[in-house]
């Protein structure tokens, strides 16, 4: 579960907020002053949503220029009444990912933070993938089963990385063929048979069904 730590001074709106991102699976943690934002930096947050003009005397400007003292890659979504392009430039020069306009529906401040959360933590974390006996280096492109690494050709990783990603999701042979070979392939859509056929006797733990006239499944 993920950390937001939420300044906003509307207390309505706040309510509101902190709802649909608990209802997303997140942890919310509410302030509605700077200060209080303030003194609880160094806690484990993993991403700030600020509103710019706050109750007291201290602003989201302020608050994201202490958080910056001592994280500069934590990520942060400002929001605000004003929709001024002076003030988005001055949120992205502070350090910023992203800026709101108010009114906003709480939807779709949940899906930028979704966005955020995935590129910045999700993206990272995936990078390595146990499967069974096997375990999957992406970054490496090495898939290895008892620390020996198997011998993929790179359609064959390729193919391995599309279900892995997406376990228990069928592919036809044209999606695998768009995904591996890329839209400019011309062939036979066999040529995924023999792709899958080879993989199975590289990687026998693979559990990889045919769903008869359509394509493959990893489960």
């Amino acid at each position: 579960m993920y950390n937001i730590c939420y300044v906003e001074d509307e207390s309505d709106l706040a309510s509101l907020v902190k709802v649909y991102l608990e209802r997303s699976n997140y942890n919310v943690t509410h302030f509605s002053k700077g200060q209080d934002a303030i003194n609880y930096i160094g806690n484990k947050v993993d991403l700030w949503i600020l509103d710019i003009m706050l109750g007291d005397d201290i602003s989201g400007y302020d608050v994201i220029s202490a958080i910056r003292k001592t994280d500069e890659d934590v990520p942060v979504i400002f929001t605000s009444a004003r929709d001024e392009d002076l003030d988005k430039i001055l949120g992205l020069e502070l350090g910023s990912d992203d800026y709101i306009t108010k009114p906003f529906s709480s939807k779709e401040l949940v899906l930028r933070v979704d966005k955020i959360i995935k590129r910045v933590y999700k993206d990272k974390n995936n990078t390595k993938i146990k499967y069974e006996e096997y375990l999957v280096d992406k970054d490496k492109r090495i898939a290895t089963k008892n620390d020996k690494e198997i011998n993929l050709t790179s359609l064959e990783f390729d193919l391995l990385i599309l279900f892995l990603d997406n376990i228990n999701k069928g592919f036809s042979r044209e999606e695998i063929l768009n995904s591996v070979w890329g839209n400019d392939y011309f062939g036979s859509d066999r040529v995924v048979d023999d792709l899958v056929r080879r993989l199975r006797k590289k990687m026998p733990g693979l559990k990889i069904s045919t769903i008869y006239g359509f394509g493959y499944r990893l489960s």
